[in-house]
């Protein structure tokens, strides 16, 4: 290595004479002056000369390392400048990115120190505010609030130290100096190191909030009629239905009674005109024909028959009656002890009135199961899924229907089963659904097994299941409570 560096020195002598002498007197000079000066103890010495060649080499090669040190700095610095670049873009983007989104907010926003001081604010709170972001930057977040609010306002940097403040109602002052209402939250902003440096408020003006509640509010009480009046269709739906069976349920007490007002009004005439003779003071005689031929005997012996008869008939017409009034009005009764199986048999009747053609029905009901609740309720159930029954079974030359009771610990189990066709996989989930119904255009409203459902699970606490019975047909479960509401 000395020797090529040696051979290029003498060469560089042989190309630049006179200049390079001059050169490598300069370079002699101040080895020789650093010498003298790294050695304090040697400068009474003659300072010892290095072979020139040994300077030069030296020397290039020092130039050679500067050079070189200064590419690597300049590659660094040209590095460090693109990557300062590229995070200065990406800063750009992210703020632009923070102020669109903070334009975009309709809730207030407003950023403070824990001074108390206001940093940042949105477009919103301008606009609410009829304010400018310079007005408002560097001002006293309580300055923003009213006399009533300001002290809440005041303690929000301590109080968030501890939790989030939600749902805190005050008042912000506009430029005007009207007073807005508005809904705060409060919380902590934390820096890198998790140390608090200010809270963040947003919020938004309960002007906006009461008319969205009010709005909120009204569609509820609209859907809650809309729902009263499609139970209430259902309800006259099923009425329809059962009109031919009332009517013939009724036509028979009434039939009875009216035949016995005929015979009332018969015997009475005899009676009028027996006692006539008797107060007229005809004698003996004549009275005893008048009571012979007016059949006095027999009109005083049937009396009784006639007017016990009546009584059934009037109480058999109240019955019915009532049974109508609980099955319309169901809401309006209170709960009390119901035998079930009376429930049952009652709805079995119903629905079968109205029917040209009856089922053969097996029932199994224990007469002792009772349960605290709503007869109303429990009859709309009930007629509603032995009509769902009967209707699943139109056009089978043998109808058959099931219908048992069980009691258990602290509920009772009803199964009402059909042996129709069953209900199709894809329909076991929407059956209880409003609207959805199997049946052709006119023949049902698809409400009936969705008010069931809303009855057995909403008013009398219980549960309404549908499945395929294994056997055929489709079994509805309907469990029930002992007591409403564990009462």
């Amino acid at each position: 290595m000395s020797g090529a560096v040696a051979g290029d020195a003498a060469h560089t002598r042989c190309a630049h004479g006179t200049e390079f002498a001059a050169q490598s007197s300069s370079l002699e000079d101040v080895v020789t002056v650093n010498h003298q000066h790294s050695d304090p103890a040697s400068r009474a010495q003659p300072p010892r000369q290095l072979p020139l060649p040994v300077q030069l080499a030296l020397s290039e090669d020092a130039w050679v390392d500067v050079i070189q040190r200064m590419d690597e700095v300049y590659a660094d610095l040209v590095r460090y400048q693109v990557d300062l670049e590229d995070k200065n873009v990406a800063l750009e983007d992210a703020q632009r990115f923070i102020d669109s989104v903070l334009s975009a907010m309709s809730d207030v926003l407003l950023v403070a120190g824990v001074d108390g001081r206001v940093q940042q604010v949105n477009n919103a709170l301008l606009r609410l505010l009829g304010s400018t972001r310079e007005a408002l930057v560097g001002r006293r977040l309580d300055e923003l609030f009213t006399p009533a609010s300001s002290a809440v306002v005041a303690g929000l940097p301590l109080a968030v130290r501890h939790a989030a403040i939600l749902d805190c109602e005050l008042e912000l002052i506009t430029d005007s100096g009207d007073a807005v209402p508005i809904a705060l939250n409060c919380t902590a902003r934390l820096d890198s190191d998790d140390t608090l440096s200010g809270v963040v408020i947003t919020g938004r003006p309960l002007g906006e909030l009461r008319q969205a509640y009010r709005a909120l509010r009204e569609a509820h009480d609209q859907l809650k009629t809309a729902q009263q009046q499609l139970l209430q269709s259902e309800k006259m739906a099923s009425l329809g239905r059962l009109v031919a069976g009332v009517a013939h349920e009724l036509n028979n007490p009434i039939s009875f009674v009216f035949a016995n007002m005929h015979s009332l009004r018969r015997y009475g005439t005899r009676l009028q005109t027996y006692l006539g003779a008797l107060h007229a003071g005809a004698p003996a005689a004549a009275l005893a024909e008048a009571r012979r031929t007016l059949r006095i005997d027999e009109t005083l012996a049937d009396l009784g028959a006639l007017i016990d008869g009546s009584m059934e008939g009037a109480q058999r017409v109240s019955e019915i009656v009532q049974n109508l009034r609980r099955f319309a009005t169901p809401q309006r009764q209170a709960a009390a002890a119901v035998s079930l199986a009376k429930v049952v048999r009652s709805s079995l009747s119903w629905v079968e009135r109205g029917l040209r053609r009856k089922p053969r029905v097996n029932l199994e009901l224990d007469d002792a199961i009772e349960v605290w609740s709503y007869e109303g309720h429990l009859q709309q159930i009930f007629i509603n899924l032995i009509q769902n029954a009967v209707d699943a079974m139109e056009g089978h030359d043998e109808p058959r229907l099931d219908i048992s009771a069980r009691g258990e610990a602290d509920a009772v189990c009803v199964c009402v089963r059909d042996h129709g066709p069953g209900i199709a996989d894809a329909d076991l989930i929407r059956v209880f659904d409003p609207f959805f119904t199997t049946k052709d255009v006119g023949k049902g409203t698809g409400l009936g097994l969705y008010v069931s459902y809303g009855l057995a699970t909403e008013q009398c606490g219980g549960s309404l299941q549908v499945r395929n019975h294994p056997q055929g047909g489709a079994e509805f479960r309907l469990q029930l409570p002992r007591r409403v509401g564990d009462a």
